[in-house]
């Protein structure tokens, strides 16, 4: 079970977690998940080129040391990247120490300030050490001298993960729902290809034709 559009009470309950930009200007905030891939990610690229749009796309560390030219063309178009652990760790689901060592280790290969939980799992624990606002030991200092990380949710899910549904429907998740300054994730991963590669050219060409624009996440201090 997921919720396509983020409704204000699980905004309302992580507050400090970025879910929309505000703005009143048609703009949008298209964000991949797990890439670098090597056939999804170039074909997001290409795809994106197509309608002068910039993305945000939050990265595995391992999948960036397999595909670190993939990972250099991203960054080489204009594009954001962000911290989305090594491994693809499920935060709820691994301890407090092991989650933020796989966050360090990603940032190695990933210079942001923008972290995405996959799933969208985090402990309040894990995103409070990760935002800087829990102090941490000598020991740690060194390695979370990268800190804070700004936590970056979303607005609009498009479900390209959902094998339960097409294409088609996939769009329409994100046609339906989003509106200025929403933060909408697709992944370019495997199992996501067959929705995401129907549905981000028929979303990109829908919103290009009302005047919107794909814009990168903004610099957060």
């Amino acid at each position: 079970m997921y919720l396509v559009k983020t409704p204000w009470w699980l905004k309302s309950i992580y507050p400090s977690y970025t879910w929309k930009i505000p703005t009143a200007d048609k703009v949008l905030y298209l964000t991949f998940d797990d890439g670098p891939h090597e056939t999804a990610t170039p074909f997001v690229l290409d795809t994106l080129q197509q309608y002068n749009a910039k993305a945000t796309f939050f990265c595995i560390g391992k999948n960036v040391t397999a595909h670190k030219h993939i990972y250099q063309r991203i960054i080489d178009e204009g594009h954001r990247v962000g911290n989305h652990t090594y491994n693809h760790l499920n935060g709820w689901k691994t301890k407090d120490d092991a989650y933020i060592k796989d966050v360090i280790e990603a940032a190695k290969e990933i210079d942001s300030n923008l972290f995405r939980p996959p799933y969208g799992r985090i402990k309040k624990f894990q995103g409070k050490l990760l935002s800087g606002k829990m102090p941490v030991n000598n020991e740690q200092q060194i390695a979370h001298s990268f800190l804070p990380l700004h936590i970056i949710m979303w607005d609009v899910l498009s479900g390209d993960f959902d094998i339960n549904i097409n294409g088609e429907q996939c769009a329409e998740n994100v046609l339906l729902n989003a509106q200025p300054g929403s933060i909408i994730v697709f992944h370019d991963s495997t199992k996501a290809w067959p929705r995401m590669s129907y549905a981000l050219p028929l979303m990109l060409e829908h919103f290009s034709g009302q005047g919107y624009q794909f814009k990168t996440i903004p610099v957060i201090n």
